[in-house]
């Protein structure tokens, strides 16, 4: 117990009760855990097998079970386990559920496919719109809404409707019940079965969560089950630290545990382990703005270090030379770069930084997927308008923009494999309107074809009124339409300096096999500055970050507009911000796109507050 601060010594000891331990950033969380649970059965002589952990995810599951195992030099029967394992093991016993009724992650996907096609929805970015519609039926199930009040932000609620009781009826008709089913089932079964639930609350009087600040309200309903009548309950968590609203995660619940348990003790485990002062004192103004929360005061632990850096730069240019220079003076000091992270609002976000990190050859290793920019649907349209200029009749082709703005052509006047414009001006003929779309389409593409591929870009845009019709289908998909613009600005940026199509077409298949390459290599080693999204970056720590693009409508990012998405946002700053040991660079941009960009509120409220910015370096 030596190694032990007092405020964890505390957590630790704690007997019987409800307990609320608040752990901020780098404060040993996992180490308090485990050591709680030795605790218990040596000095509680509470038998293993009556300690359930649980955690949110399995890797976290295997090393909280490692650590305890190597700590007490036995291999002890204490459940651990997730969320979705736990209450799986429940719906064993009762229904005999078997692994193979669970349903893949990858035949949902493909099952809301088969919907989309059945119900002849036209949908033009359909792994997006496929990926929103099952995160939002995860967000019902998890959330235990009513469809009949449900608003949907992905299509019209009535679309939605449908595609859910599709879904629904598919799962049925097949016998499957998907990851958010195991907790629905859970709770409908604990709920009426007093006699099941009576067994699993004497098999396990005790009960510690990690993470709880990600819980949702099916998976706290079952849990409040579940410990009585014992409310043996100890849950770790940061509210501060809550940034998965899209999963269903809400802040409130874990600050509603004391009204829920009244009889809740409470420890904060304020010292920061991780990272330097300077670090700390930065992050602590930048929570300090959030009403709701739990006020810790975060201290650290390795007193004053490096001064955090905030920097505005020109344009991103500018600001990804910055990061490559820094990059390169510690690759000649021979530092380990898998020590360095960039850190990103969105996977979207590093794309332009990883052009320049390919230019100078400096390995890096994709925590996420950065999306190629030149495979998203909407450059992928603008480089069919170009093919079609520059004579590619392919069907495929035509296909996929021929009434990218509406035309109204059907795909009955396309019979063969090659389109001919003739003979699509001979069908028309009794068609007067329907002939002029089409007259005006072979027009464009004959302009478009002595463009270079910035001003092709511009005149496909406005002239042909790519704008508008990008414009109208976002109104349809209820996304937010600078959203859509932003790929064409950046598509434009990289246009930039190439005169002819075949120089830029050649420098996108050279981009895109370069980042093929490394992504697969540096997926195999993980070797290399880590590219991470603040999201994925949770739970890790770096001697060295960046944060770029440190801008209003990035973090926070446009879609957030009420309070409660404001004060999300500013705790996945703050998740960023405490992921860095020593150095932290925080970076933001005066032009965006070629548009003037102002740097976020989370950076200018510190400047307004009454705050010194000691510590800080501009």
């Amino acid at each position: 117990m030596s190694r032990l601060s007092k405020t964890q010594q505390e957590a630790v000891k704690h007997g019987r009760g409800p307990m609320m331990v608040l752990a901020g950033p780098g404060s040993g969380k996992t180490f308090v855990i485990t050591r709680r649970i030795q605790y218990l059965i040596e000095q509680y002589h509470v038998k293993p097998e009556r300690i359930l952990v649980i955690t949110f995810t399995r890797a976290a599951a295997g090393e909280m079970k490692e650590r305890f195992q190597k700590y007490s030099g036995r291999n002890l029967p204490v459940s651990f386990g997730t969320f979705h394992s736990i209450f799986f093991t429940i719906l064993k016993y009762a229904y005999h559920f078997r692994a193979e009724n669970i349903l893949p992650e990858h035949k949902k996907y493909d099952m809301i496919r088969e919907i989309i096609y059945d119900k002849h929805l036209e949908v033009d970015d359909e792994a997006d719109f496929v990926r929103s519609v099952i995160q939002e039926i995860s967000l019902v199930k998890g959330q235990m809404l009513s469809l009949d009040y449900y608003y949907s932000t992905s299509c019209g609620d009535d679309v939605f409707c449908m595609i859910y009781e599709a879904y629904e009826a598919k799962l049925h008709r097949n016998q499957w019940i998907d990851f958010d089913d195991i907790l629905v089932y859970t709770y409908e079964l604990l709920k009426e079965r007093m006699d099941i639930r009576k067994a699993w609350q004497q098999k396990f009087p005790y009960i510690l969560i990690d993470e709880f600040q990600d819980i949702n309200k099916v998976q706290y309903e079952i849990v409040k089950m579940l410990a009585q009548p014992y409310n043996n309950l100890f849950i770790v968590g940061d509210d501060d630290q809550s940034i998965y609203k899209f999963r269903g995660a809400r802040p409130e619940l874990m600050l509603g545990f004391p009204k829920d348990f009244p009889n809740t003790q409470k420890v904060i485990l304020n010292t920061n382990f991780r990272s330097g002062k300077e670090i700390v004192d930065f992050s602590e103004k930048i929570i300090s703005q959030n009403r709701k929360r739990f006020p810790k005061g975060m201290q650290s632990f390795r007193g004053e270090e490096h001064p955090v850096e905030i920097r505005r730069f020109r344009d991103q240019r500018e600001e990804n030379k910055h990061i490559v220079y820094t990059i390169r003076e510690e690759m000649a000091k021979q530092r380990s770069l898998s020590e360095i992270a960039i850190l990103t609002r969105t996977n979207q976000g590093p794309r332009s930084l990883v052009g320049a990190l390919m230019a100078y050859n400096i390995p890096f290793y994709m925590q996420d997927t950065v999306p190629n920019l030149f495979d998203h649907w909407i450059a992928k349209n603008i480089i069919d308008y170009m093919k079609l200029a520059l004579g590619d009749r392919r069907r495929s082709t035509f296909l996929r923009v021929m009434n990218r703005p509406k035309r109204y052509i059907s795909r009955e006047y396309l019979s063969g494999p090659e389109v001919s414009f003739r003979d699509l001006l001979e069908q028309t003929k009794d068609k007067p309107w329907l002939y002029e779309y089409i007259e005006e389409m072979q027009e464009d593409l004959r302009i478009l074809s002595s463009m270079t591929p910035l001003t092709a870009i511009t005149y496909i845009r406005k002239s042909i009124g790519y704008n508008a019709y990008l414009s109208e289908y976002a109104r349809f998909r209820k996304l937010r339409e600078e959203e859509l613009m932003d790929v064409l600005e950046e598509l434009q940026e990289s246009a930039k300096g190439y005169d002819t199509y075949e120089e830029w077409f050649a420098y996108i298949r050279e981009y895109t096999e370069e980042l093929n390459r490394q992504s697969k290599k540096n997926q195999e080693g993980k070797n290399g500055v880590v590219l991470s999204t603040m999201h994925s970056a949770k739970g890790l720590e770096f001697e060295r970050v960046f944060l770029p693009d440190v801008n209003e409508g990035v973090i926070p990012h446009k879609k957030s507009i009420k309070e409660e998405d404001i004060e999300e946002e500013r705790r996945m700053f703050y998740v960023a911000v405490t992921r860095a040991k020593k150095y932290l660079h925080v970076l933001s941009v005066e032009k965006m796109y070629n548009k003037d960009s102002n740097e976020s509120r989370f950076l200018t409220e510190l400047k307004d507050s009454k705050h010194n910015r000691r510590g800080t370096r501009e």
